[in-house]
């Protein structure tokens, strides 16, 4: 395996400037008909965080599918690559507003003719948006990312059980407004996320304080629904069954949405070509590749990187290369430590590891250099406008790690009190690591294995497929895995703190701060998590602080934001420490020879579905 995957980097290393040429462009690439079924191999499992319900869905792979085809909102994007893909614009809004009364409050008025498709059939309203946003203030929803709108006045008492949300406020069907707390400055970027769109009561209602239920029973604003919506009887919870297009384990179809008004959308934002889309799950990655180049699939949804011999072959071979899209991912793949779990309640120990760790060999895994840059802090280098390029705290030759450093950080650790340069007590053996059953994490573990046991520390490995849920429970006391990456939520990296750092953001499910950094000890004994739970390091104040700085208007000069951000990166990275980052990743897609027609959308960066075609 390992020399098979050098034969990668050298053809990929080779063959780039081809690659390059396949990345998709900043706007729909051509003209394409319409008609057909878009197919799409969805490797080892759809892997949803919230049963596809918009309210807590939090996998960038079902945001592609949300924000493309299924869900509105009041803002959007034009689902391209590169940064008009990052440009937020209106969608079932009518402008983008402008924050009045000190940036404190946004008034926006809504499209006439945007309506629900079946089984509801109707007009969508400010009240409908209102109630999306109730249902995620309310933590029985399991709403993932809930904490984005706590600048919204009154939405904290709405989490405690108030039966509206004070700050928003429905003068008319047309009319919303959100009243805030504090000035925000990417408050419409947070408007633009699928949790955000409108959702009628009578169906959602059904499902209340049920996460995930209302997944299978979406009713869609956007173009396609789930086939058989029009079949549904909602006239009452009781005759309320989910649609048989999507079965939430291995199947999703959509068709057209009979409802959907194309005069109330743009074709920059949604071209919707294809008649139908149809996601299987497999879990055999080199069946799907072998589906794709056999013309059986049109795109994958990989769990990982293509398979080496896969990647090779498209990277080497001329006339299959242009069906290689290798696009900017604003991703970062990492090794979350959870503080509260021996031996990583040390500092130190998690010192040692960022340095033992082999890198390169974690990027071999991942397919090499194609895959990404090694990374070396939290947010990618583009995101910070490279401030923090070339800062690499625990820099090792080659990034292959160094048993000199790591073991001279051991010896500071109370894991090690033979001063031997290893974690020689107990708690370093067989400490519990979940993983995954794709592919890459089948690749990747033995190098996992290989650097830590070189200071001492050995692990039961536990694949579960799917293992997204598992990992977000903290009351499971999961030491470290290797499952999670983090992809923007959107264009500014305070995304990669508030999710990921926000001591007040922990949730019993759905929780994204796997390292549990600021975690109350009152917290720890309502979430049942065992072990440290005195004196966690918290930023909640600094990640406050930032987010309160405006972004500038003009993009030229200081930027006292991205500042903000770059300091607390390097905060974490040296005084923190709750990862080991080893990815800055590129999204590699793979593409049948029936597709017409492809683009990139780097708000979700996964597919635009919005823009594809097939033959």
């Amino acid at each position: 395996m390992n020399k098979r995957v050098t034969t990668v980097l050298v053809c990929a290393a080779l063959a780039m400037a081809a690659v390059g040429a396949t990345v998709s462009s900043a706007a729909p690439q051509k003209s394409a008909a319409a008609g057909g079924t878009y197919r799409v191999g969805w490797e080892n499992a759809f892997g949803f965080t919230n049963g596809f319900d918009p309210t807590g869905e939090y996998l960038g792979d079902a945001f592609g599918v949300l924000s493309n085809l299924m869900v509105r909102t009041l803002v959007g994007y034009n689902h391209v690559t590169g940064a008009a893909g990052n440009k937020v614009v209106p969608d079932i809004a009518t402008a983008l507003p402008r924050p009045t009364n000190g940036g404190r409050t946004y008034t926006f008025q809504l499209k006439d003719g945007v309506r629900f498709g079946p089984p509801v059939n109707r007009e969508v309203t400010s009240r409908d948006v209102a109630y999306a946003m109730q249902r995620l203030a309310n933590p029985k929803n399991g709403g993932q990312y809930a904490f984005y709108y706590r600048v919204i006045s009154g939405w904290t008492a709405a989490e405690k059980g108030a039966n509206t949300i004070s700050g928003i406020t429905t003068p008319n069907d047309r009319t919303i407004v959100f009243n805030l707390t504090q000035p925000t400055g990417d408050f419409l970027y947070r408007m633009a996320m699928p949790a955000t769109g409108p959702i009628p009561r009578e169906v959602a209602n059904c499902f209340e304080g049920q996460p995930g239920k209302y997944g299978r029973n979406l009713v869609s604003t956007g173009p396609y629904m789930f086939e058989g919506s029009d079949k549904l009887n909602a006239s009452s919870c009781g005759t309320l069954n989910p649609a048989s297009g999507f079965d939430g384990q291995t199947r999703m179809t959509l068709v057209r949405n009979p409802q959907y008004r194309e005069a109330t959308d743009t074709k920059a934002a949604r071209e919707n070509l294809p008649d139908s889309f149809v996601f299987t799950v497999d879990t055999n990655a080199d069946d799907i590749y072998n589906k794709i180049k056999a013309g059986e699939l049109e795109d994958v949804v990989p769990g990982g990187t293509p398979p080496p011999k896969v990647l090779r072959e498209y990277v080497t071979n001329a006339s299959m290369r242009p069906n290689l899209h290798v696009n900017g991912g604003d991703r970062t793949w990492y090794l979350p430590l959870t503080l509260t779990q021996a031996p990583f309640d040390d500092i130190h120990v998690r010192k040692a590891l960022n340095y033992i760790m082999d890198k390169q060999a974690l990027q071999r895994a991942w397919g090499g250099s194609t895959a990404g840059a090694i990374a070396t802090h939290i947010v990618p280098d583009p995101m910070l406008n490279n401030t923090l390029k070339g800062f690499d705290p625990y820099r090792t030759p080659g990034q292959r790690g160094s048993l000199a450093r790591a073991s001279a950080e051991m010896r500071l650790s109370k894991y090690d009190p033979g001063n031997t340069g290893k974690c020689t007590a107990r708690a370093c053996k067989g400490i519990l690591l979940i993983t995954d059953t794709r592919d890459v994490d089948t690749r990747m573990v033995p190098a996992i294995q290989a650097s830590a046991a070189k200071i001492g520390i050995t692990f039961k490995v536990r694949a579960i497929t799917g293992a997204y849920p598992t990992v977000q429970t903290p009351s499971k006391n999961i030491p470290i895995t290797s499952r999670p990456g983090w992809g923007k939520d959107y264009a500014d990296a305070s995304t990669f703190f508030n999710a990921l750092f926000l001591g007040s953001a922990i949730l019993p499910t759905g929780n994204t701060n796997y390292s549990l950094v600021g975690m109350t000890p009152a917290q720890a004994k309502q979430l049942k998590v065992t072990g440290k739970v005195q004196g966690l390091p918290n930023v909640d104040s600094a990640i406050n602080r930032c987010n309160r700085i405006a972004p500038p208007s003009e993009s030229t000069g200081s930027n006292p934001r991205i500042a903000c951000w770059a300091a607390l990166d390097r905060r974490l990275m040296t005084q923190v420490v709750p990862w080991v980052p080893y990815l800055s990743a590129n999204v590699i897609r793979i593409t049948g020879p029936k597709v017409d027609k492809w683009s990139y959308d780097q708000f979700s960066t996964t597919t635009a579905f919005a823009h594809v075609a097939v033959k």
